[in-house]
């Protein structure tokens, strides 16, 4: 990447260098705390380019009033060249307005940075373990996994372009009951497969026709040796064959969504190997984990059956939990969250922080497995943040009717189905046009619908514009004459340069739908410029016997392209060349 520093960076050293300059004036004490200091515009763009807070973050430091201190603040910023205006607003926040010098020379920093504009230094190499998806192995990836998947993988992308080494991992719940279940619906089709009539499918196996390809497979391999056999002797060569089955499968569908973890961890593999005990001894050495009864459960009488067991206990709540969990139960199996802690430990061992992508229905599981990665990392004098972001469900409309979803009923829409009907690219961004958290509808006629009101179209309209004005200009991109620029051109360019500052950001907060909504209001400025062209023919891109004003705007609007194709890039999506 070339050696470049951006214009929000650079404004911030220089709010830096003059803070150095006020410590040397003794205006500062000496290494005064200036983590919450921050450069970036003001929520009025009529106030300014850029607004400073350090005058309010640091005066109690410097033993003085804000509005003092951003006084002295401005007096060093008035030698700035960079700055035509530097003004106090409220109690103490700095305003500042920039030359057009400053934003010109962002736009350079934009061509010749090209496809690494906007990548930040902030990740340093660190490891980051990004697990998401994490789907039970037992049939295809339906739209209840879509999301989860986009999500974890944008964030990846966007992790990766923040200088953070990501490694993508897949948890395969290979050893529960449900496993089992599978084992079972796999041998029912390799009956049928073997000519049997099997009639209808069994209330609490898997009915989905998927597992068809499965019993043929089964039956090639096999012929009639298992057919009439106890269950002992073939549940479990039949769990591995169905479980690396429907893993292909798996695999297959995240492809079509553009997506390939790196490690597919086993659950089986990982108790295979006694990770779950030795998680447990680690925790019982260091005072973790002892031997308890749990209470009756709360706000019911107990049932009648109900009786108190000494379990092993995790200390949960030294961690902010409501009462210690269980990591065995009562048969000497791992709990969910027994076998979830060992494998959270596996995965610390190998990485720099943590990070989990759940449906928002494990929302109830979230504080104790923190705890428990808090006592496994921070415990081993080792601190390895975790974080888990949870996503809420996607609702699917169909001609205003809800699309109704169930892996027991095999009556589901898949990925497959999904990236068949609109394509990967529609599905991948829409799903990032609101907060994880928060629910969505994913409508299939407007999320193809030409309109405004559709965010991917919108974008990738504004996108398919720029290149489509650029082959038929008859003129060359150019910044021979940028002093041609007007307010319009500038005011893209303005919005155009917050994209590094929103890569930082969003990388800091793990949050990739930020991209995704600043992606819209640079594609909604842009269309307000086009717009202002349809209204105004001298404010047109192309300008007929102007050769020196259509090459400057022209440069304009390909930095525009190239910062869209970036922030697309980071979210896996592709950018279209013409519509």
């Amino acid at each position: 990447m070339a050696d470049m520093q951006t214009l929000h960076a650079s404004f911030a050293a220089k709010i830096d260098a003059v803070l150095n300059a006020l410590e040397m004036e003794g205006h500062l004490p000496a290494g005064a705390n200036r983590a919450n200091v921050t450069v970036e515009p003001p929520r009025d763009p009529s106030h300014g380019d850029l607004s400073t807070n350090a005058a309010m973050v640091l005066a109690k430091q410097a033993k003085t009033n804000p509005r003092a201190l951003a006084e002295l603040i401005i007096e060093h910023l008035g030698r700035e060249p960079d700055i035509t205006e530097a003004s106090i607003a409220g109690p103490g926040f700095i305003n500042m307005r920039l030359a057009d010098t400053a934003w010109l020379r962002e736009l350079e920093a934009i061509a010749a940075l090209g496809a690494d504009y906007g990548r930040s230094a902030m990740g340093g190499g660190r490891t980051v373990n990004v697990e998401y998806v994490s789907a039970n192995p037992t049939g295809p990836m339906h739209m209840g996994h879509c999301r989860g998947a986009v999500v974890g993988d944008a964030l990846a992308g966007l992790l990766e372009f923040s200088a953070h080494g990501v490694t993508r991992e897949y948890y395969v719940n290979d050893a529960g009951g449900q496993v089992d279940t599978l084992a079972r619906s796999a041998h029912l089709r390799y009956r049928e497969a073997l000519g049997e009539d099997i009639g209808a499918i069994p209330e609490g196996l898997y009915p989905g026709d998927y597992l068809k390809p499965v019993g043929k497979a089964l039956a090639a391999e096999f012929g009639d040796k298992y057919a009439s056999a106890p269950e002992a002797e073939w549940l479990q060569i039949f769990k591995k064959k169905a479980v690396a089955a429907m893993m292909d499968m798996i695999r297959a569908d995240l492809a079509l969504l553009g997506i390939n973890h790196d490690i597919f961890a086993s659950e089986a593999e990982l108790q295979e190997a006694g990770k779950p005990e030795e998680a447990e001894k680690w925790l019982r050495e260091h005072g973790y984990v002892y031997d308890g009864v749990l209470e009756a459960p709360k706000g019911k009488a107990p049932p009648e059956d109900w009786e108190p067991v000494e379990l092993p206990l995790f200390r949960s709540t030294q961690f902010g939990d409501d009462q210690d969990r269980p990591i065995k139960k009562s048969d000497g199996s791992w709990t969910y969250f027994g076998a979830d802690l060992a494998y959270h430990f596996q995965k610390a061992e190998k990485a720099d922080a943590l990070i989990d992508i759940w449906g928002a229905d494990h929302a109830g599981t979230v504080k104790r497995i923190k705890a428990a990665v808090a006592a496994l990392t921070q415990g081993a004098d080792r601190d390895v943040p975790f974080d888990v972001k949870l996503v809420q469900m996607v609702n699917l409309m169909r001609d205003g009717e809800p699309v109704k979803m169930s892996k027991r009923s095999g009556n589901f829409i898949t990925i497959a189905d999904m990236v068949e009907e609109v394509g990967k690219d529609v599905v991948r961004f829409t799903m990032l046009t609101r907060k994880p958290e928060a629910q969505m509808e994913f409508d299939f006629a407007k999320v193809v619908e030409a309109s405004k009101d559709n965010p991917v179209f919108y974008l990738q309209y504004a996108h398919a514009r720029i290149r489509s004005t650029l082959r038929k200009a008859g003129v060359e991109p150019s910044d021979a004459h940028l002093d041609r620029l007007g307010e319009g051109e500038f005011a893209l360019v303005r919005e155009a340069a917050q994209f590094p500052r929103i890569v930082e950001a969003a990388a800091r907060a793990r949050e990739p739908h930020r991209i995704a909504f600043f992606l819209g209001d640079l594609a909604a400025a842009f269309h307000s410029y086009w717009n202002a062209g349809n209204d105004d023919p001298a404010k047109r891109i192309i300008q007929e016997g102007d050769a020196e004003l259509t090459g400057a705007r022209l440069f304009v609007a390909s930095q525009v392209g190239q910062v869209i194709r970036n922030g697309l890039g980071i979210l896996g999506v592709e950018a279209v060349e013409e519509m």
